[in-house]
């Protein structure tokens, strides 16, 4: 990418985007036009090259953004106080199939990974605990510090109590919720071995639980209700840990070829440089993966609204076209059955990054899964069953979504982000930089700089170093948010709590 003072995204676009701090009574030349600039325009933002008057749609990636509440002029900042979504109600869609082949060699690339008993792979071998329910949370760090202490973490890589504060008082879709997401983190593979700590009373029933598990290694997984304790549950409960601990110990990392790797695709703090560099440089890595026999895995569901009919296009079947309308017009129903409008989503951040309306946001999104074609649709607490470019039903919040993603069997999170953040689920979760400030004023958070492509460096080149670093990440290189040790996770929650 050139390095210039805007860029003009699609051919289509009635709008370009400032790609520095831009100064009232600038020209931009563009379209065999000079067009002046008529306010202070931030670095991410928009500026109107045609007059819009009001109602007009306004273009951006190619598509409609929202249409001007007002006439607008040719040279004004188009923000969210002159810009409004045109998303509305549940929609009805037709099936417009894409085939756009990806034309990307495969390799023979691998990566260094631990092989488990059921064929899947983790590239982390850690002991966990993961409480049935929030009751004995308490507890579940405490036996999680005593066995840190006592076997420092020699031959695993580390030792964590997965606080929530569910698995109780919950009804119907919640409880079923709250059960799939730890089933899928005890039966995850960055786990080499798992304590599943229960209180007894909870609705949760720990016995009921483990059979949600199937056929599972009772080696490595192993139950404890703290309520049938007779003595001292820490006592009871190191006894199971040290079993554990001494199974996940003699776990040695084996190399793996690329098609074993699931990757989850997430973004949060977005701002206008989102759908320029980070974005489409996760999307090149998606296909590139897609491409090697892979899997990602996109999310955010309300935040594919207004770009949601690219997504089904490219299903690979009416089949996979239908779960597609179900996932999108479900989450709408969800929002309005709660008296919210379905485009009331960009944040304050969001705005003060160059992000508008719910379109912008979501056609600058959804560029995180590349070009290649859906092959499955899963809906929240799924676990993965087909290789390639998945969809996932999940909310935007981003310790929910990566949550999710990290439940579904992705081993690393790829997390997009313009204004920055720290946090982690309890997976490797990689934050990758929209613009090269953030990564020089953050590098305790940020992982990978995508702001570079602003700054001159082809997407190719960076594409392949970016492909670098996860690999590096996948055979145990930590990412920052495990460094610093913020992991945490979140259950997606709807209805009444009794």
């Amino acid at each position: 990418m050139e390095q210039q003072s805007f860029l003009k995204i699609n051919p289509a676009d009635s709008v370009v985007v400032c790609l520095r701090p831009m100064q009232k009574g600038e020209i931009i030349s563009i379209d065999g036009k000079d067009i002046e600039l008529l306010q202070d325009t931030p670095a991410g933002h928009k500026v109107l090259i045609v007059d819009a008057p009001e109602g007009t749609d306004i273009i951006k990636y190619g598509y409609p953004i929202g249409h001007a509440r007002k006439d607008l002029r040719m040279g004004e900042w188009v923000n969210e106080n002159n810009l409004k979504t045109n998303l509305a109600g549940t929609l009805s869609y037709e099936y417009k199939p894409v085939d756009e082949k990806l034309n990307i060699a495969k390799d023979n690339r691998t990566f260094y990974g631990y092989k488990r008993k059921n064929g899947e792979v983790g590239i982390r071998n850690e002991v966990w605990i993961v409480p049935t329910v929030g009751c004995v949370n308490g507890i579940a760090e405490r036996l999680a510090a005593m066995l840190e202490k006592e076997t420092r973490l020699e031959g695993i890589d580390a030792v964590h109590a997965w606080h929530h504060n569910f698995g109780c008082s919950q009804l119907s879709g919640d409880h079923e919720n709250t059960r799939k997401v730890l089933r899928d983190m005890v039966l995850h593979p960055n786990a080499g071995g798992v304590l599943v700590l229960g209180l007894g009373c909870e609705n949760n029933q720990p016995e009921d639980f483990m059979k949600m598990l199937g056929d599972y290694d009772k080696d490595r997984i192993k139950l404890l209700v703290t309520q049938k304790v007779q003595g001292d549950e820490l006592e009871e409960g190191m006894k199971l840990l040290r079993d554990i601990y001494q199974q996940a110990r003699n776990d040695r990392r084996e190399e793996c070829p690329l098609s074993m790797l699931r990757v989850g695709l997430k973004c949060g703090g977005s701002d206008g440089f989102s759908g320029i560099t980070a974005n489409p440089l996760v999307g090149e890595f998606s296909d590139y993966l897609v491409a090697q026999g892979g899997t990602s895995i996109l999310t955010e569901v309300p935040e594919m609204f207004g770009a949601e009919t690219i997504l089904m296009n490219r299903c690979e079947t009416p089949e996979l076209f239908d779960k597609t309308v179900k996932l999108i017009n479900n989450f709408k129903e969800y929002f309005l059955s709660h008296g919210e409008p379905v485009g009331e989503n960009p944040s304050p951040g969001n705005k003060a990054g160059g992000i508008s309306t719910l379109e912008d946001k979501a056609l600058g999104c959804t560029q995180k899964c590349g070009r290649a074609p859906v092959s499955g649709v899963l809906e929240y607490g799924d676990r993965l069953e087909a290789r390639g470019l998945n969809l996932l039903s999940a909310p935007g919040n981003d310790l929910v979504a990566a949550t999710a993603l990290a439940s579904a069997g992705c081993q690393i999170v790829l997390f997009t982000t313009g204004r920055g953040t720290p946090f982690g689920t309890f997976i490797p979760t990689m934050k990758i930089s929209t613009n090269s400030n953030l990564f020089r004023n953050k590098p305790n958070w940020i992982d990978f700089n995508a702001g570079e492509l602003v700054d001159g460096t082809p997407m190719q080149d960076l594409l392949q170093r970016f492909i670098d670093k996860i690999i590096a990440v996948a055979n145990g290189e930590p990412t920052r948010n495990e460094a610093n040790g913020y992991r945490e996770i979140s259950i997606f929650k709807n209805g009444v709590t009794l």
